[in-house]
């Protein structure tokens, strides 16, 4: 028996100044089925979903939901003809309890004036208890972990009859457990017919969650494959047009480390950080894995002197430093390329070029005014040397990819001449072709002679790239491994405690 075609998209297109986001592209989408759509950052993708979401209008092409044509003129009109969107900033009101949000704006009342608070639990916890999710409907939604808080963008999708769900980037800030836990949500889903477009830059889920994968590239539509019928490479090739070798392909050679850059000795902050030590030689990178919680980012703030720390020390390059704030490290020569570039490293509403030059202003002034002229040579130079994306440097940095926003915080830190460079997941969220471009350009930094210390989730990422592992758990650094002695097993053993 074939499932009924739910969704049909034929020649879709859509452009916004300077950029030809999608090109006569097509998409289809079965009941009951899990359709994964990839891409590299800037491939469409993004758009395509907006599309059916109704947030965005098409200049041509046409779409079939269920067999009838439709013309989405509000995301009210896609709701309503049973699409459900879930985006990698979830929309929920942290304020409220879970109930309120799932069904926000649609309460039910008693007489049509006051609002039936027994009876909208009562339908929460049903769709809740529907989906095997133990939640507690009158927590409000700020009190619930990124895993769950997941889980209630689902349930409130079914609260509106979704009969299409689309889920982009859902893993993206998930823990394994929480992984594991939306699997099996959407396999219940897939049971009750409903069809799932699954946007996602993790290729390794590809296999564990696709019936189908469709491939963008550059806003056109290169393929569609069963998943049983195409592996990982293959798939990589259609994404970016060439073949991308093994990325961590790089030689080590710790014979080539020039002197101490960074060192830090016990340092403690609050009960994050419990007396956590390490040293990095210019020339290096270092990598500091650990379990969510262990307080890798938390350390990095405090070196950084974005957090304060209570004892310890730090020293760059051998002087002792005791930072205030993070303006006394970058005088030090140190930079911070935060986990979330949107809300720490980017000013989204300014140019692609006040933002590469915004940590270096001073370099920049003529008399009591800005250099214009050499904001924007600066700003170019770093566009050509990092192969930035974007039509001009005038170009708002809110509407790049998110590869191309990553190296746009690269270029920031560059311009200020940094030798030391904290990195925390610097490849989260961005496509294969992006996170070898990236990887290529942290080698050459330490190539000529900066000091790298990385953090990533990502073990195959953290012991490919580094030359030497720091685990860190519960606020400690609990085992510190040469690249010879570092695999998969050893690196969770002891973020584990097993070691």
């Amino acid at each position: 028996m074939v499932n009924k075609l739910l969704l049909k998209a034929e020649n879709i297109s859509k452009a916004f100044p300077g950029v030809q986001a999608l090109d006569k592209v097509n998409f289809d989408l079965y009941e009951g089925e899990v359709h994964v759509l990839i891409g590299e950052n800037g491939a469409g993708k993004s758009t395509l979903m907006k599309i059916f979401a109704g947030a965005y209008f098409p200049d041509s092409g046409s779409i079939e939901i269920s067999g009838k044509k439709v013309n989405f003129r509000s995301p009210q009109d896609a709701q309503e003809a049973g699409i459900g969107i879930i985006y990698q900033e979830f929309n929920l009101i942290p304020d409220m309890n879970v109930a309120q949000n799932m069904f926000l704006g649609r309460f039910p009342k008693r007489g049509g004036v006051i609002i039936d608070h027994k009876k909208l639990h009562a339908a929460a916890d049903k769709i809740l208890k529907s989906l095997s999710l133990n939640i507690d409907t009158r927590v409000n939604v700020c009190e619930l972990g990124t895993g769950q808080q997941q889980m209630v963008e689902v349930a409130k999708s079914l609260t509106m009859d979704s009969k299409i769900l689309i889920m982009d980037e859902p893993t993206a800030a998930l823990t394994e457990r929480e992984i594991d836990s939306l699997f099996a949500m959407i396999k219940t889903l897939k049971k009750r017919g409903i069809g799932i477009i699954y946007i996602s830059h993790r290729l390794e889920e590809v296999n564990l969650v696709a019936d189908r994968v469709t491939v963008l590239r550059d806003g056109k539509y290169i393929g569609t494959k069963d998943v049983d019928e195409v592996e990982i490479p293959e798939l990589v090739n259609m994404m970016v047009g060439r073949e991308i070798a093994n990325m961590y392909a790089f030689a080590k050679d710790t014979d080539v480390f020039g002197e101490e850059a960074l060192r830090v000795e016990n340092l403690k902050s609050g009960s994050k950080i419990k007396g956590a030590s390490l040293a990095i030689r210019a020339g290096e990178i270092v990598g500091l894995a650990g379990l969510v919680g262990a307080g890798r980012t938390e350390l990095a703030r405090a070196i950084f002197g974005a957090d304060k720390y209570d004892s310890g020390k730090v020293f760059v390059f051998g002087k002792e430093v005791n930072p205030r704030e993070p303006i006394d490290m970058v005088a030090e020569g140190m930079a911070l390329i935060p986990e979330d570039r949107k809300g720490q490293g980017l000013a989204l509403i300014l140019p692609t070029s006040e933002n590469i030059v915004m940590a270096n202003l001073k370099g920049l002034f003529n008399g009591p005014f800005i250099n214009l002229k050499k904001e924007r040579d600066v700003s170019n130079k770093y566009i050509t040397d990092l192969s930035i994306a974007t039509p001009s440097h005038t170009r708002v940095v809110q509407f790049l990819s998110g590869g191309t926003q990553q190296k746009v915080v690269l270029a920031k830190w560059l311009c200020t001449q940094s030798k030391v460079f904290i990195f925390d997941e610097p490849t989260r969220g961005i496509d294969v072709g992006a996170k070898a471009e990236i990887h290529g350009l942290m080698r050459e930094l330490v190539k000529n002679g900066a000091a790298i210390l990385m953090i990533s989730s990502e073990l195959p990422e953290i012991i490919g790239m580094s030359d030497r592992i720091y685990v860190m758990r519960e606020g400690d650094i609990v085992a510190e491994l040469s690249c010879n002695e570092a695999t998969q097993e050893t690196v969770i053993a002891h973020a584990m405690g097993g070691a």
